[in-house]
């Protein structure tokens, strides 16, 4: 743990994926609270580059940069960019890749940020501080928009009656605060049977606003794009979901990245002219979950996945912008 409550989830699985060697040049594309670059530094005497969008993030990881003499740099921007963040700096590949998706434990135990509803704060959401708020999306979308952001990227089957209430409650004084929207929310769902465990259901919404105000689906894919285009052969992906939408993304980049698309049939077989090179192996075909006692002990890993492959000598299927490709 770094300075705080985060805890990289699956972090000996994610290092035994990366399988960091000594002079070697890995990326951590969400920096986050640095726990996935401080064990690849520690594991071997590699250089780790992280990236974040969020300031903060950079903040500790200047701190955490001081303990590992000139091995850790940290830039601000999204892993979406990373090709061209590394051409920048003379990188033009790199050893391994990994991505740590979704929201870390810094930004949702820091009330002022908004990521919560644990806590009162600013409906605000934003990793990187740019940019319009969840408060400018709920007080500003249009109703059946806002329905359509809350059913597609939070999987909410209560999506067009939370989405007219939180109409409702703003035309009579705009929705500001995470409580505020959370009871709104709440409000929508029937009072619990007495000793039932449930989700929270603000929990969806919230997913879905946080999901949308930072482009986290659109940021997903531009990263795999971009890390299949800095990876040297050899080199290793590893990529930890917090949920279904994030992990179907990966699963489907990997699986047709792999060859493992669907093949013709004998009756209507695959023109071979335009089938592409594989440009990874996958190492495990399923993903990898964490064990009963690192759930016990940390909460987030209870719905982690983690997906890996390793990069062939194929050229990148896609020209990412900044890249080498």
């Amino acid at each position: 743990m770094i300075g705080g409550t985060h805890r990289p989830v699956l972090l000996k699985a994610v290092i035994a994926a990366i399988n960091p060697r000594a002079q070697a040049i890995y990326v951590d594309g969400a920096f986050g609270g640095g726990g996935y670059s401080r064990g690849l530094l520690e594991s071997a005497d590699c250089i780790v580059w992280g990236i974040d969008r969020d300031p903060d993030a950079c903040r500790r990881g200047e701190t955490l940069a001081k303990n590992f003499d000139g091995r850790l740099s940290t830039i601000r921007g999204c892993f979406g960019d990373m090709d061209r963040l590394l051409n920048t700096r003379d990188i033009p590949n790199v050893d391994g890749v990994m991505l740590d998706l979704g929201v870390s434990s810094y930004q949702i135990d820091d009330p002022d940020r908004g990521f919560s509803f644990r806590y009162d704060g600013p409906l605000d959401m934003r990793m990187s501080l740019d940019g319009p708020t969840v408060a400018d999306i709920v007080n500003e979308t249009e109703q059946s928009e806002l329905a359509d952001i809350i059913y597609k990227y939070g999987e909410e089957r209560r999506s067009r009656r939370i989405a007219r209430a939180i109409v409702e409650a703003r035309t009579k004084s705009p929705i500001r605060r995470t409580l505020e929207l959370a009871d709104i929310i709440r409000d929508c769902y029937p009072s619990p049977k007495p000793g039932t465990k449930t989700i929270d259901p603000a929990t969806r919404t919230f997913q879905a606003l946080r999901i949308y105000v930072n482009d986290e689906l659109g940021e997903l894919q531009r990263g795999l794009d971009a890390a299949e285009t800095l990876l040297n052969a050899g080199g290793r992906l590893a990529v930890v979901s917090f949920h279904s939408l994030e992990d179907r993304i990966v699963k489907t980049f990997l699986r047709d990245r792999s060859g493992g698309s669907a093949r013709g049939s004998r009756h209507a077989p695959q023109d071979s002219s335009t089938t592409k090179p594989a440009t990874f192996i996958e190492l495990n075909r399923r993903a990898i979950r964490p064990g009963d006692a690192e759930k016990s002990e940390n909460p987030r890993a209870r719905s982690a996945r983690l997906r890996t492959a390793e990069r062939t000598e194929a050229a990148p299927w896609n020209t990412h912008p900044g890249g080498s490709a």
